[in-house]
């Protein structure tokens, strides 16, 4: 079998969607999960002996173990996987609920690390593989009116990270992906809301929640010039840890790390009078 085998889930839209198509235009062979039956025929569709849609939903671990195990049977091999799925979240820490954060946190980290852990035993098999975590520049810096969604992302980071120092000697490398804001439907109807609007966040979680929702639909990014440097990346035989995508997501970035930078500058003379006096 000619090219590589692509695991990507959440390919109904966004995303997802357009990097699949763009994958099996490319000849690969692309695995792509959906949550609904109706989508089945649709995604197999787009490139009949290229796509090939498995009905999956990530938060169900025993679904997810036996998808990768039947995908791998037929194919042989998994080259890629994409962990894509996941849903945003507006609204201040005080006013989400618990609940709201374990669902978040359920499909955007507990998800993505099932989907994970089920693929490595075959990519350390095959002694090669790649993993692309579709993070967001909320992973990296917080914005007030995002908490949820940023504990989700920085928590799959995290993970990611330290993940990609074990495989590394296994060949397999990881990249966290962090998009800004692109044109898919994230600030349309795949994000959710707190319930409770509280008067105190106004002008701070409230102004960003505005902002989201104003834009829909007219972000600076193009998903279809994201999805060449997502393929780009997969082929280069360094990729980075890190990949902001789009100049609001680098300059995002950069500030974060100048930030950092400065209270460290500022507070490194306090903050190491903190050992022992031999």
């Amino acid at each position: 079998m000619s090219g590589k085998v692509w695991f990507i889930t959440g390919v109904s839209s966004g995303f997802g969607r357009t990097l699949a198509e763009e994958v099996a235009r490319n000849g690969d062979k692309v695995i792509g999960t959906v949550r609904q039956l109706s989508q089945l025929a649709e995604f197999n569709n787009i490139s009949p002996g290229n796509t090939f849609a498995y009905l999956m939903d990530v938060t169900n671990p025993d679904g997810v173990k036996a998808t990768i195990e039947a995908a791998f049977n037929h194919f042989g091999r998994l080259d890629v996987l994409v962990n894509n799925a996941g849903y945003g979240f507006l609204g201040a820490v005080e006013e989400a609920t618990i609940k709201d954060f374990k669902e978040v946190m359920e499909t955007n980290f507990f998800g993505a690390l099932q989907v994970t852990q089920a693929v490595l035993p075959y990519m350390r098999k095959q002694g090669s593989g790649r993993i692309l975590q579709m993070s967001s520049v909320a992973g990296f810096r917080a914005t007030a009116g995002f908490g949820v969604y940023n504990a989700s992302k920085f928590a799959l980071e995290g993970m990611s990270e330290a993940l990609a120092l074990e495989v590394a000697p296994l060949g397999i490398k990881v990249t966290i992906v962090e998009p800004g804001p692109f044109r898919t439907n994230f600030a349309g109807s795949s994000i959710k809301t707190a319930r409770q609007e509280m008067p105190e966040y106004e002008g701070t979680a409230r102004v960003f929640k505005n902002n989201i929702l104003g834009y829909a639909g007219q972000q600076e990014g193009d998903p279809q010039k994201a999805t060449q440097v997502l393929m780009q990346l997969v082929q280069s035989d360094a990729p980075p840890l890190r990949l902001p995508l789009g100049p609001t997501a680098i300059t995002a970035v950069r500030n974060k790390i100048q930030q950092v930078s400065q209270d460290l500058d500022t507070w490194e003379t306090i903050a190491a009078k903190t050992s022992f006096d031999e």
